[in-house]
């Protein structure tokens, strides 16, 4: 039986390359589970442990990029290789700063894509995985997606933990409003909405209320902070 660290998911909707890239990677050794759309393809990255993803950018249902900022918002660290045909150095630079640990631009040689994967798989061996997030007195369970403060669990809605993570993840530096619609609700339009002002004052009241000090800082201007006291 193939171990478990050699599991390996493919993301790719065009059947010819799906075919080469599960031939390839099978007899290289690899346990590989196929998923041709997005919207299976981020079911089943949330629900298996894989040593690495291959993802194609372009889907039908979910984009590449989308699955993996949702991946890593909710505390999915598997190793994600992007394939694309879309090569310029923007398009590179976006699909990394996403959370995507490779990109390798289709058409390409076979050899370097196991090559890449190859070291991807060596690097998920070893990395920690990170699951659990805390903040002074608060702690938030990316796998559970259960929240507490002062060991009292605290219920929030799904968009209201996606919010409250994705501070979490980024605790201690200023998160703009731009940058919260684009990772918590993957929209790219007016930031003067105040789409985020509400849901912040949502999650500042289940967090902050009745607390001996708040974590949830307004940066006038700019943005929102979650941070506890040095």
């Amino acid at each position: 039986m193939v171990e478990g660290r050699r599991r390996i998911l493919v993301v790719e909707d065009d059947s010819e390359t799906a075919e080469q890239l599960v031939e390839s990677l099978s007899t290289s050794g690899y346990q590989v589970d196929l998923a041709t759309d997005g919207e299976e393809g981020l079911s089943r990255a949330r629900s298996a442990d894989y040593a690495v993803m291959t993802i194609d950018r372009m889907l039908p249902g979910i984009d590449g990029i989308a699955i993996i900022r949702r991946l890593r918002e909710s505390g999915v660290v598997t190793p994600a290789l992007i394939v694309s045909a879309l090569g310029e150095v923007d398009d590179r630079v976006r699909g990394l700063r996403a959370g995507g640990d490779d990109y390798l631009v289709k058409p390409f040689a076979f050899r370097e894509m196991l090559a890449r994967v190859d070291a991807l798989a060596r690097r998920s061996g070893t990395m920690v995985k990170e699951t659990m997030l805390r903040i002074g007195d608060l702690e938030v369970d990316l796998l559970a997606r259960v929240v507490r403060r002062r060991g009292r669990e605290i219920e929030l809605l799904p968009r209201e933990f996606r919010l409250l993570a994705y501070l979490a993840r980024n605790a201690g530096q200023v998160v703009s409003r731009t940058m919260l619609l684009q990772h918590v609700w993957d929209l790219h339009f007016d930031p003067t909405t105040n789409v985020i002002d509400v849901y912040v004052g949502r999650v500042r009241r289940k967090i902050d209320s009745g607390q001996d000090y708040p974590l949830i800082h307004t940066i006038r201007g700019i943005g929102f902070c979650l941070r506890a006291p040095e």
